[in-house]
This record gives structure tokens, sequence and C-alpha cells, in this order.
């Protein structure tokens, strides 16, 4: 028996060896021809039975061992899945605690981007180390630094935006202020200058960095000039010594010297632009006044004269022209004519008055007893007769010499010793305002109508018309 199990044995070394050492082919061999069984002695059997225990004993053994193994090992599984749970719990704690949600970051896809990789990595997580080494702080930091950049980015890209938009307005506003000098009759050297001007504050502004840089460029001082160079230029132009200012409606005559220095002291180009000039021209224009309204009518062709307006009683003076001259003065019909009046009246009167007068009394009385009766009768009579005549006589003589009707009769040939009659007219009508002067005798009425013609710039021509009826006229004193 034991040479059948060292048999085995040998047998199964040389398997083990055949499975390490590599296969080498081997000539057949005749076969061994095995010995017969022998019957097996009881020591044999006893031993079989004590293996076979010792079989069983250590196959419980590695039972026992086995399964306490495979308990330790689900124990050491179960606690390190544990203990990832908690390290993932806390992970996940910690990303919620850095990535708030309604947070700044997290209404942005920076935020939530990595916020959704620390969370898929901590899941995705095999050990604690592995959990343990995910770093949310940097993870957010990352996330806060890209979103700060996002931000500065589009900081950048609108105050850029605001910046073009700034610079596109600035430009347009200064190619409308130079667009109503642009607009003006321009002489072609200051026009090239203007356009240089222009395109110069418009490089400025394109150049510039900021918005303050953009609002800091100013057209007005260039304006200014410019729009004085171009009145300075009208006015150069204009043939006449003199010249017309107007603003606000108000127009005055001045020198060329005069003007230039008006606008030249002005600082600001808008008020500037509010002047313009005119060349004078003279029109004669006939109005019919009222001698108050006309100095007294004291004027003589060549007189310096102002016209003013005053259109209501409480009303200030308005100065219409400031400059003009008489023309000629025509005095009215009232002034032509010579009326002379007499009358004579008589008066008598007489009256004779006559009164008479009768009176006549009766008393009568009685004593019948103790009463004593009276009775009484009186008679009163007025007679008055009065007479009154009276007498007047009255007559009265006038006559009217027209010298409206002279002159015409003079200008038909009609009056012998026309040049003499002339000469007395002269010496009555048309020199009577100077006597009432050299006299300080008032003879005509104030509201006695002048025809007077005044020579005065055409354009102050409508302001005259629409105010004729409320004109005054001034001699300048000289």
């Amino acid at each position: 028996m034991s040479e059948d199990i060292e048999a085995k044995i040998r047998r199964l070394r040389e398997l083990g060896k055949a499975s390490v050492e590599p296969e080498v082919p081997k000539t057949a061999k005749p076969p061994v021809r095995k010995p017969p069984k022998k019957p097996r002695p009881v020591g044999s059997i006893r031993e079989r039975e004590r293996r076979k225990r010792i079989l069983i004993g250590a196959s419980i053994v590695i039972l026992v061992i086995l399964i306490i193994s495979i308990g330790a090992y689900i124990y050491m599984e179960n606690r390190a899945a544990e203990e990832l749970t908690q390290a993932k719990t806390k992970k996940l704690a910690e990303v919620n605690a850095y990535f708030k949600p309604g947070s700044e970051l997290m209404n942005t896809t920076f935020g939530k981007n990595a916020r959704d990789e620390l969370i898929r990595k901590i899941n995705a997580a095999q050990t604690v180390e592995e959990v343990q080494s995910i770093d949310v702080k940097a993870a957010y930091q990352e996330a806060w630094n890209q979103y700060q950049a996002y931000l500065e980015e589009q900081k950048r890209l609108e105050m850029e935006r605001q910046l073009n938009q700034t610079k596109k307005e600035k430009i347009s506003q200064i190619e409308a202020q130079f667009s109503q000098l642009l607009a003006m009759p321009l002489p072609d050297d200051l026009k090239r200058k203007v356009v240089d001007s222009m395109n110069s504050l418009e490089e400025q502004v394109m150049s510039a960095t900021t918005e303050q840089q953009v609002n800091a460029v100013n057209a007005d001082p260039y304006l200014l000039e410019l729009w004085r160079e171009y009145y300075y230029y009208v006015i150069d132009t204009i043939p006449t010594q003199n010249v017309i200012l107007e603003r606000d409606n108000v127009k005055k005559i001045v020198t060329k010297a005069e003007a230039k220095s008006v606008l030249g002291g002005i600082l600001d180009y808008r008020e500037l632009i509010q002047y313009k000039v005119y060349k004078v021209e003279f029109v004669d224009i006939a109005l019919v006044l009222s001698r108050d309204k006309i100095n007294g009518a004291f004027l003589a062709p060549g007189d310096k004269i102002m016209i003013f307006a005053k259109n209501a009683t409480n009303a200030p003076f308005k100065e219409i022209v400031n400059e003009g001259y008489v023309e000629l003065v025509l005095l009215p019909t009232q002034a032509g004519t010579i009326s002379v009046n007499e009358a004579q009246s008589q008066t008598s009167s007489s009256s004779t008055t006559s009164s008479t007068q009768y009176t006549e009394q009766h008393n009568t009385q009685y004593t019948p007893g103790d009463t004593s009766i009276t009775n009484g009768q009186a008679i009163s009579d007025i007679y008055t007769n009065s007479q009154t005549a009276s007498q007047s006589a009255s007559a009265s003589y006038s006559y009217t010499v027209d010298l409206t009707e002279i002159l015409k009769a003079i200008a038909a040939g009609k009056i012998q010793a026309s040049e003499d009659v002339k000469e007395q007219l002269r010496a009555y009508g048309w020199e009577i305002v100077g006597l009432e002067k050299e006299s300080g005798m008032l003879v005509l009425d104030p509201n006695t109508q002048f025809l007077v013609i005044v020579k005065v710039p055409s354009i102050f021509v409508p302001d005259i018309l629409s105010n004729q009826q409320y004109l005054y006229i001034a001699k300048v004193a000289t």
C-alpha cells in the first residue's frame, strides 16, 4: 500500500514537472505490466482512516479560515465603502458650501460647470484618497477667477462700446455745429480753415481713449474765432462806410469799426450768431403825423433824426430807426387857411306894472243870556296889471381865404402878380412854424397833421409801416 502511495506521489511530481518544463518528445515505451495487487493489511486501513480524519480536519480548518477571511474581507470592504461614502458626503457638503445656490457665481455658467465637474469627480472616485485629493476651494477660485475675467471683459467691451457711442455722438455734434457755418457763403481760404478745424477736432475725438477725453474736446473756441472772421469778412465786403447790425429784431446803423468792436467783444459763438449784418440802402418814405409827434414840426431838410414807436398808453417806447434824415416837410391845409369873423348885436327892452287893492270887513255880536255869539265877514279884492316889451338885433360877417386854392390859381396862371403872391405866401405859410419858434407862440394846433418825407435804410421800412399810427420822430441834436 505504501508503495502505491509512493508511486502516486512520484506520478504527481512528474505531472507537476511536466506542466512546468516543456514537453520533450519521448520515444514510445513498451507498456509496463502492473504487478498483481496484494491484499491490504489491517494497519494500512487504520492509517488510511487517520489520514482521512486529518484531511477532513484540515478541510474544516481551511473552510473556517476561508469563511473568516471572506467575512473579514466583506467587513473591510463595507468599512471602506462607508468611509468612501462619508468622504464623498463631506466633500459634497464642501462643494455646496462654496457653490451656494442663488449666489452670484452660481447664476453663471462658470459656477454651474465647475460645480457639476466637481460632483462628477466625487461620484467617480473609488477611494477615500481620491475623494480627498479633489480641491474644491481651488476649483471654486478658478471658476471665480474665470467669472471675474468674464466680467472684466464685459466691462471692457461695454466701456469700448460706450466710448465708441460717445465718439459717434461727439462727432455728430461737431459736424452739426460746423454745418451752420459751412452753409454760409464763405471765401475759399476761410472755408478750408473751417474744414481743417472740424477735421482736427474729429481726429482728437477718434484718438481719445476715455470718455473724459472725448468730452474734453470743445469746438466752441474754434467756432467763435471762425464765426468772427466770417462776420469781419461780410463787413469788409460791404461798400458803404456804415452797416446795419440786427439782433432780436432790433436794428442799428453803425460804422464798420463799431460793428467789429461789438462783435469782437462777444465771447460765445452762440451769442455771436444771433447778429445779422446788412448793407445800408437808403429809401425815401412819406409819413403823415401830427406836429407833436415830429419834434414839434421844427424840422428842416437834412436834419438827422431817430424814429420811435409807442403803441399803447403805458407801453414803453421802442426804437424803430436809430439813424435817418429829413428830406422834406410840407405844411397841412390848416396852415394855409385864413379865416376872418365880424359880428354886431343890439338889444332894447321896456316894462310897465300897475296894482289896485280893495278891502271890506263886517262884524255882528249877540248876547242871549250867558252866551255870546259873534258873526263876522271880510271881503278883500286885489287887481294887478303889468306889461313888458323887449327888442334885440344882431348881425355877423365872415370870410375865408383858402391858400391852397390860391396855390392852385397861381399854378393855373389865373392870378395877376403871382410872384408877389408867392412871396406873401412864403412869408405866411412856409415860415409859420419858424415864426412860432421865434416868437414862442403856438399858432397851429398840436394835432395838426404834417407830411414828412424821411430818408431811412430800407430794412427799417417794414417796421415803420407796421407802426405808422404810433410813430414819433426826434431830431438828433448836433
